[in-house]
C-alpha cells in the first residue's frame, strides 16, 4: 500500500545502517588485533584479554554472514503463530550470536526484531507478549552484565591500539551511528502508528459510508415497497379497466345488433312472419357470440372470432353479422396485409373497427358505413366513415376513450370529426409479429 512506503523506506534504512555499524565495530576490533600483531605487541594484547579472540579476518565475514542471516528472517512473511514465534526466536539468537562475535559492544540489531514484531503482528495479545521479551533481552544484554561473567573483551582494548586523537573520533562515529539507529527506530514507529491510525480513520470512513448506504438501501427498500404496492393497483385498475373495455366492446356490441334486430322484427312483425322467424335466428345467433364473448373477455381472452380464425375473417365475418342483424349496408376496401402482427395489433384493429360499427348504429342511427384500411411506412391507417346524424361538438364517451387508451398503448393516435355524419382515423406503428 502507498500508506506503507515511508515505514518500508525507514526499515530499508536501518537495515543498511546496521551493516555500517557492525562491519564497523568489525572493522575497529580487526584493524586493532592487526596493528598488534604487525607491532610485534601481540602478547602484550594477549595479557590485556580473558580469552582467545579468532583471527581478525574472520570477524568481519562471520559478522557479515550473520547479520544477512538475520536480514533473510526479517524478510519472511508469514500469519502462522507458531512460524511466527519461531521465526523470532531465530533472529534473537542470531542477534545474540552477532553480540557475542563484537564483545557485546553492540546489539541494535534487536531493534529491526522490534520493528518487525510491531508492524508485522497483528493478534494485539501476542503482539504485546512478543514486544515485551524482545525488550527484555535487549536490556539484558547490556555489556556490563555479560563483561565479567563471560569474560569479554570491551571494544575500549581493541582502540587502545590508535592513537588518541583518531580514538576519539573512532568513538564519536560509534555512538554518532548507535544514535542515529535508536532514533531510525523511533521515526520508524511514530511513522508506522500514523499509518495505522489513518488506516483506522479510513476504516471507520468505510463504516461511515457503509452504514449510509444501509440507510439508503432501506429507503430504497421502502420506496421499492410502496411502488410495489402502488403497481398492483395500478395493474388492478388497469386489469378493471380492460375487462371493462372488454364487456363494452363486446357486449355493446352483441346488444346493439339484437336491438336493431329487435326493431326490425316489430316493423315487419304483421306484415312478413316468415321474415321475422329467421330475423330472429340472425339474433339468437348474435346473441349467442356475445356471450361467448363476454365469457372469454372475462377469462382475460382475445375475442372469440380471433381465436378462431384470421384477422381479416373476422372483421369480415363480424361486418357479415352486423349487416344480417341490423340490415345496415357496409363497405368494406383493405388494401394492407393483415397478417404477420402481433396479439395486441390485430386486437385493437378488431376493436376499432367492432367499436366504431356499434356507435354508428346505436349513437348515429347511420343505415351505411364506410370502413378503409390501409398501410403506409410501417403504420396502419384505419379510416370509418358512417351517414348518421353526426356530432358537431364530440364528447368521448366510454368507447371512444378506451379506443384512445388501446392505442396511445400502442403509441398510435385516434381523431374523430362529426361534422358530416362521423369520421374516425386512427394509426398504429405496426411491429411486425412472428409468422403463424
Amino acid at each position: 500500500m502507498e500508506e506503507n512506503r515511508v515505514p518500508n523506506i525507514i526499515f530499508a534504512w536501518m537495515l543498511n545502517l546496521n551493516l555500517i555499524i557492525i562491519l564497523y565495530i568489525a572493522g575497529i576490533m580487526a584493524g586493532g588485533l592487526l596493528g598488534y600483531v604487525h607491532e610485534n605487541t601481540a602478547l602484550e594484547f594477549m595479557q590485556q584479554i580473558s580469552s582467545v579472540t579468532m583471527a581478525p579476518w574472520k570477524i568481519p565475514v562471520m559478522a557479515v554472514l550473520l547479520y544477512g542471516s538475520l536480514v533473510l528472517f526479517l524478510c519472511i512473511q508469514t500469519e502462522n503463530s507458531a512460524l511466527i514465534y519461531t521465526k523470532i526466536v531465530v533472529e534473537i539468537m542470531i542477534s545474540l550470536m552477532i553480540g557475542y562475535l563484537l564483545n557485546f559492544s553492540y546489539i541494535g540489531m534487536i531493534l529491526l526484531i522490534l520493528a518487525d514484531v510491531i508492524s508485522r503482528m497483528t493478534k494485539v495479545r501476542w503482539k504485546y507478549a512478543a514486544i515485551g521479551i524482545v525488550c527484555g533481552i535487549f536490556l539484558l544484554t547490556d555489556y556490563n552484565l555479560f563483561a565479567e561473567r563471560y569474560h569479554i573483551t570491551p571494544l575500549e582494548t581493541y582502540l587502545i591500539y590508535y592513537r588518541g586523537d583518531v580514538r576519539s573520533v573512532m568513538l564519536g562515529v560509534k555512538n554518532m551511528l548507535y544514535s542515529l539507529n535508536i532514533l531510525f527506530f523511533i521515526i520508524y514507529t511514530i511513522q508506522l502508528m500514523r499509518v495505522q491510525m489513518s488506516e483506522k480513520e479510513r476504516i471507520l470512513n468505510l463504516n461511515d459510508k457503509l452504514n449510509q448506504a444501509n440507510e439508503e438501501l432501506q429507503l430504497a427498500n421502502s420506496q421499492m415497497e410502496e411502488y410495489a404496492k402502488e403497481s398492483v393497483k395500478n395493474a388492478e385498475t388497469q386489469e378493471r379497466n380492460r375487462l371493462a373495455r372488454e364487456i363494452h366492446d363486446t357486449l355493446g356490441h352483441s346488444l346493439t345488433g339484437i336491438i336493431t334486430g329487435l326493431d326490425a322484427c316489430i316493423t315487419l312483425m304483421d306484415a312478413a312472419p316468415e321474415a321475422v322467424k329467421e330475423q330472429l335466428k340472425v339474433i339468437a345467433d348474435v346473441a349467442r357470440n356475445g356471450m361467448t364473448d363476454v365469457r372469454r373477455s372475462v377469462k382475460a381472452l382475445r375475442p372469440d372470432a380471433l381465436e378462431k380464425m384470421e384477422l381479416e375473417k373476422a372483421l369480415v365475418q363480424m361486418m357479415e353479422e352486423t349487416k344480417k342483424a341490423s340490415n345496415i349496408e357496409i363497405d368494406y376496401c383493405c388494401t394492407a396485409e393483415l397478417s404477420h402482427y402481433n396479439k395486441d395489433e390485430e386486437e385493437i384493429i378488431y376493436r376499432i373497427v367492432q367499436e366504431s360499427i356499434t356507435n354508428a348504429i346505436r349513437h348515429g342511427k347511420a343505415s351505411k358505413i364506410l370502413i378503409a384500411i390501409s398501410m403506409e411506412y410501417n403504420i396502419m391507417y384505419i379510416w370509418i366513415k358512417d351517414n348518421g346524424v353526426g356530432c358537431p361538438k364530440i364528447e368521448k364517451g366510454f368507447g371512444l376513450h378506451h379506443m384512445e387508451e388501446r392505442l396511445e398503448m400502442l403509441h398510435g393516435s385516434l381523431n374523430c370529426y362529426g361534422d358530416n355524419g362521423f369520421v374516425l382515423e386512427a394509426s398504429i406503428p405496426i411491429r411486425w409479429g412472428e409468422k403463424r
